[in-house]
């Protein structure tokens, strides 16, 4: 009876946010998360399933009142335990790293748009808890990028193909990199709310979803068909950046071969799953989109692999220092390589695709980073 109660009150809280009455939402969720309370003390100990799931389910509807306190006394109760299953542990744990985190941004004035993103790596050279330095710090910065991607997106900036964001967009959205909680090896991001949201007239309402906007796009570029992207992102300069930047987080099975990304407040959204086979879709789409714009031509198309040593975007080439030869190889006509796609890419091992002129000159087609 409880626990009905408890989704009867979630749904109506659900419902009064989406027509933007946020106090009678907050409301209804404490009532939903009264009843998940009760509900949660009435239930059998041996039945650890169903306990897992009314204790999460406890924990995150407290935190949609915003009583992190009662998050932390639901999840501390409960973790605890000894008999509660793997998956609740993990989501309990989850939801109570990320009051915490609440906690002291309350206390500290900081503010944050909605929502913060959970990124987890596994497999190949990364243990429980550990990865090798570099390899964490390019995918913090792929994920940046694609935050700012789609900040720009929203407030309908130009496409960006050189240089960084603007110097508002760098000092009014800055990403926070979080503590995470026990995993494979997990970080959390969030952006900082803008300070002076008068620098951008009429974007408030966009620029507070920009975190659910940033899982849409890379969820809709994890398919196997793009159909949902285009909706999501018309403009196909956009659209092709995104697809660029979000392959670079999926795993080629060598450094790693597994890569979640999720919301760390929404407990009930599934993660969004890259395996090495996301990558060689992705690239199939890419591939298509590139046929589909390039003149016909007879040149011998191959594929470099090696070390990026240097770029000079703006003189229109890269060099390699490929695997099969002793000296670098320049590689010209760049001209849709992103700054944000390359620029993490140097010094690093990176796939190359060109095609060969009969003198021997290589043309750029397309670039990937190489875990």
């Amino acid at each position: 009876m409880h626990h009905s109660r408890s989704e009867k009150y979630a749904s109506q809280a659900e419902a009064a946010s989406r027509n933007g009455d946020k106090d009678r939402a907050a409301e209804l969720y404490r009532l939903a998360a009264e009843e998940e309370a009760s509900a949660l003390s009435a239930l059998d100990p041996s039945k650890t399933r169903t306990l897992g799931i009314t204790a999460v389910s406890a924990a995150s509807l407290w935190f949609k009142v915003g009583a992190f306190r009662q998050v932390e006394r639901v999840a501390c109760q409960w973790l605890a335990a000894d008999y509660l299953p793997d998956f609740a542990i993990s989501q309990l744990q989850t939801i109570l790293q990320t009051a915490w985190n609440e906690i002291l941004f309350r206390e500290s004035g900081i503010e944050f748009v909605k929502g913060e993103v959970l990124v987890s790596v596994a497999g190949g050279k990364i243990v429980t808890g550990a990865a090798p330095l570099e390899f964490v710090h390019r995918k913090v910065k792929e994920v940046r990028n694609i935050f700012y991607r789609t900040i720009e997106m929203l407030l309908n900036q130009p496409f960006r193909r050189r240089g960084l964001p603007s110097a508002d967009i760098q000092e009014q959205f800055r990403p926070w990199l979080l503590q995470a909680p026990p995993g494979s090896y997990q970080f959390a991001v969030r952006v900082q709310k803008p300070a002076q949201m008068s620098l951008f007239p009429d974007a408030s309402p966009e620029i507070e979803e920009v975190t659910q906007k940033l899982l849409q796009i890379v969820d809709a570029a994890a398919q196997e068909t793009h159909e949902e992207l285009e909706n999501i992102v018309p403009d196909p300069e956009y659209r092709n950046g995104f697809l660029r930047l979000t392959r670079n987080l999926a795993p080629t099975g060598k450094t790693f071969n597994r890569l979640e990304i999720k919301s760390a407040t929404d407990l009930e959204a599934r993660p969004i799953v890259f395996l090495p086979e996301s990558r060689q879709e992705i690239n199939k789409t890419l591939r298509e989109e590139r046929k589909a714009t390039e003149e016909p031509t007879e040149l011998k198309e191959e594929q470099l692999t090696g070390i990026l040593r240097a770029l000079h975007l703006d003189k229109d080439w890269i060099e390699l220092h490929p695997d099969d030869g002793e000296q670098s190889v320049r590689i010209i006509q760049t001209g849709d390589v992103i700054d944000d796609i390359v620029g993490p890419m140097v010094n690093q091992r990176v796939i190359v695709d060109v095609a060969v002129r009969p003198d021997g000159t290589y043309l750029y087609r397309d670039i990937q980073s190489e875990e």
